[in-house]
């Protein structure tokens, strides 16, 4: 059994706004959350809009705080690769220049050795060097996302935390990028935790699978199993739409 990178433990979240008269008013999102990622393992959460699949991201990166459990961390922070890579680039800087800047920010390595560094992970995800001058508005939808990628590992985490990265790509787009994140975590030894609504990509890539409906996690175990075999009835409504789409 391999150790875990990531622990979550009866994880609940909230969001705090205010009602009539300044009373404040509290909506929960999150409900007694469990599991734990392992490392070298790809777990995917899949649930529909809104069941808070991006507030657990957040809880977990630490950038959403109305929370009570536990999030224990076994390596460095995680990073994050978005859905929308256009939005998450600055339009304004040459891909270089957003590939280096979290190398700037922490400050451990001279300019030559950025450049570097910033040269041989755009190699990583499959852009040449050339790239690196060039702006965001100049690449294509899947090739703005493996900037995207290049962005989150530049500070070699071993854990990503993925939502819904694929989504906005077209199919033949989608496959490339899911067989990216594959060579990266051999290459890297990364794991992730894949969040999506998409049944297909989560079967395609997923070692394990949690389903959450509402804030909780109603069945979780190996994809294959789940999949051939569904107990909770969310997820068989799930993948009995899935089977109607095909």
């Amino acid at each position: 059994m391999t150790q875990p990178i990531l622990e979550v433990r009866g994880l609940s979240a909230w969001y705090t706004t205010a009602g009539l008269f300044g009373k404040k008013r509290r909506t929960d999102i999150l409900q007694d959350v469990s599991f734990t990622l392992r490392e070298g393992e790809i777990l995917g959460l899949v649930g529909e809009s809104g069941c808070g699949k991006s507030t657990l991201s957040k809880a977990i990166l630490g950038i959403h705080e109305d929370i009570s459990g536990e999030i224990i961390h076994h390596s460095k922070r995680p990073q994050m690769v978005f859905q929308d890579p256009f939005g998450s680039l600055n339009p304004a800087r040459s891909v270089g220049w957003i590939v280096e800047e979290p190398l700037r920010i922490f400050g451990k390595y001279d300019a030559a050795e950025r450049k570097r560094r910033v040269i041989d992970m755009l190699e990583r995800v499959g852009l040449g060097e050339e790239y690196a001058s060039r702006l965001p508005r100049e690449l294509s939808g899947g090739q703005r996302q493996r900037v995207s990628i290049a962005v989150a590992l530049i500070q070699r985490p071993k854990l990503l935390i993925a939502d819904e990265p694929v989504s906005a790509l077209d199919v033949t787009i989608q496959a490339q990028i899911l067989q990216l994140l594959r060579e990266l975590r051999e290459d890297l030894g990364l794991s992730y935790l894949f969040i999506s609504h998409d049944l297909n990509v989560i079967y395609q890539l997923c070692d394990r699978v949690m389903v959450m409906e509402k804030g909780r996690i109603v069945e979780m175990g190996d994809t294959a199993e789940i999949y051939s075999a569904p107990q909770h009835p969310y997820t068989q409504k799930l993948l009995a739409s899935l089977r109607d789409d095909d």
